[in-house]
């Protein structure tokens, strides 16, 4: 199971962990989507359009290496290793994701804790940098919802 857990209330800084083992960490941008994330001694960042709904995660030499397209809606998808990969919310009232293959559910993104914004995923099928880059994005998401509820008063 991949985790990522904040690693403080006051910052928006997560580190990832495959089966309790550390193997990443993802610093969140507080005044845009995205962010930087380390993954197998290599650096990425991830980006998004002005509205977030299309991120991309580039390598130090600027190479796309995956792009996540209509984020936040209920029916999305990444492309990654060369293949594409759709995602759907579960219901209009979660903020759980599927990972959809044909018509099952193939995998899963699921908050861990509301209070300090952690996610855990399994996405079986995935290349660790493609995991990490979805549950950053989902992340990002959420980061996004959560500030714009806090905005209109209702958070």
């Amino acid at each position: 199971m991949l985790r990522a857990e904040r690693t403080s209330v006051w910052r928006r800084d997560y580190e990832f962990t495959l089966d309790g083992a550390p193997v990443s960490t993802f610093s969140s941008h507080w005044w845009r989507s995205g962010g930087q994330i380390q993954v197998e001694g290599r650096e990425y960042r991830i980006g998004s359009t002005v509205w977030g709904r299309t991120y991309t995660m580039t390598d130090s030499a600027g190479t796309v290496v995956a792009t996540a397209e209509r984020a936040g809606r209920k029916h999305w998808t990444v492309t990654a290793d060369g293949r594409s990969y759709r995602f759907r919310r579960a219901s209009v009232w979660s903020s759980e994701q599927h990972l959809v293959e044909g018509d099952r559910t193939a995998g899963t993104i699921r908050r861990s804790s509301w209070w300090r914004g952690g996610a855990e995923a399994a996405l079986p099928g995935l290349s660790l940098p493609a995991q990490l880059f979805v549950v950053a994005v989902v992340l990002s998401v959420w980061e996004q919802q959560n500030a714009a509820a806090a905005s209109s008063g209702g958070g």
